[in-house]
Parts: structure tokens; C-alpha cells; sequence
């Protein structure tokens, strides 16, 4: 649904210590104004401080409703926001990088798993001559395995990622990513665990056949 002034982009002057940043602030969603999200994430790329440091004042108010519009808040083009918060020290944020970067190569990998999950599927529905059947399987299981092993090097090497203390932005990141691949693994086990079930259920009616 069009919202009243949806799309509408807003221009901001973001105060952060003695810097100014004047914003144009569009929302990501079509025919949408923009949110308190929209603007903290474009503050992120500007300012350096990660969206979960930034408290964000308008007239006395913290913004703390990400989803909210602007316009809620009463902001309006030429407005004056102050941001408060730290920023990331370079070498965090050379962290930071590795760990988006790990995150890039989980996405990948998982699409994987909706392969595999596809192809399976149709061979559960017949699509697929019973004589190829077992092959096919044989051969998902391999593939499943495989992107399994992925996961769990992907997980060795976010274990290898040794941060201070003070890094907690990089920390907060890294517990998010460790909990995904152990998502993405307990996935590629029920998959397994479908393909063999299948391999068991043709074994048995072969059996069942040369009797």
C-alpha cells in the first residue's frame, strides 16, 4: 500500500563531535518514507559507527525505533540530528571484514543445501526413473556431505578469529555467525538423514523385488 509521501527522500545534517555530514535519506522499501533504520544505516557508511553504537538524538529524543518512519519523530528535510557512540579502531574493523567475508562464503555454501533439498524432493515425488534412483541418491549424499565439511572449516576459521576484549562489535558478530553455521549444519543433517531414508526404502523394495 502507497503510503501518503511515500518515497519521499529526506536531507539530514547528522552532527557527530565537531563533524557535519548532510544526508539524503531514501527509504529501501518502494513506496515507503524513510525509516530510523534507513537513516542509521546510511550514518554507519558515513560516520564509521556500527548501528548498534549509535544512539541518535532529535530534539532532546533518542531514535530508537528502527522500523519507525521519520516522520514520526517529527524530522523533516534540513533537520539537525546528533549522533553519540564510538567508532570501530581500524584494526576491528579489519575483523569486522573477515567475518563479513566468512558470512558471504556461508551464504554460498547454503545454497547448496537448497539444491540438494530440490533435487531430493523430486525424486520423493517420482520424478525420476526408479532405476537412476539410487545413483542420484548416492549422489546427493556425497554432495550433502561435502557442504557439510564446508561448514565445519568455515567454523574453524571463525574459531581462529582471536579478538580482545574491546572488539565488542566484532564479538557480537562472530556469536551471530557461529550460531548461523551450526543452523546450516543441523539443516545438512536432516537432509542427510531424508536421503537415507530413502536409500533404505529403495534397498528394501529391491530387496522385496529378488525375493
Amino acid at each position: 500500500m502507497a503510503v501518503p509521501g511515500g518515497n519521499a527522500a529526506l536531507t539530514v545534517t547528522v552532527t557527530y563531535g565537531s563533524e557535519k555530514h548532510n544526508l539524503r535519506i531514501a527509504s529501501q522499501e518502494e513506496d515507503s518514507q524513510p525509516t530510523v533504520r534507513d537513516m542509521a544505516l546510511l550514518i554507519e557508511q558515513v560516520t564509521g559507527v556500527p548501528l548498534s553504537f549509535q544512539k541518535l538524538i532529535y530534539k532532546g529524543k533518542s531514535l530508537k525505533e528502527m522500523e519507525q518512519p521519520l516522520s514520526t519523530f517529527g524530522v523533516k528535510n534540513g533537520c539537525k540530528v546528533m549522533l553519540i557512540g564510538k567508532r570501530n579502531s581500524p584494526e576491528e574493523e579489519t575483523e569486522l571484514k573477515k567475518l563479513k567475508d566468512l558470512e558471504k562464503s556461508v551464504e554460498q555454501i547454503a545454497k547448496k543445501i537448497e539444491e540438494v533439498n530440490k533435487e531430493l524432493g523430486g525424486i520423493q515425488k517420482g520424478f525420476l526413473a526408479k532405476n537412476l534412483q539410487t545413483e542420484a541418491l548416492s549422489q546427493l549424499d556425497k554432495r550433502i556431505k561435502g557442504t557439510a565439511e564446508q561448514f565445519m572449516k568455515i567454523l574453524e576459521q571463525i574459531d581462529a578469529i582471536v579478538l580482545p576484549d574491546n572488539f565488542s562489535d566484532c564479538k557480537q558478530k562472530k556469536k551471530g555467525l557461529v550460531k548461523k553455521v551450526q543452523a546450516f549444519l543441523a539443516q545438512c543433517d536432516t537432509v542427510e538423514g531424508s536421503i537415507g531414508q530413502e536409500m533404505d526404502k529403495l534397498q528394501s523394495k529391491n530387496m522385496a523385488l529378488a525375493e
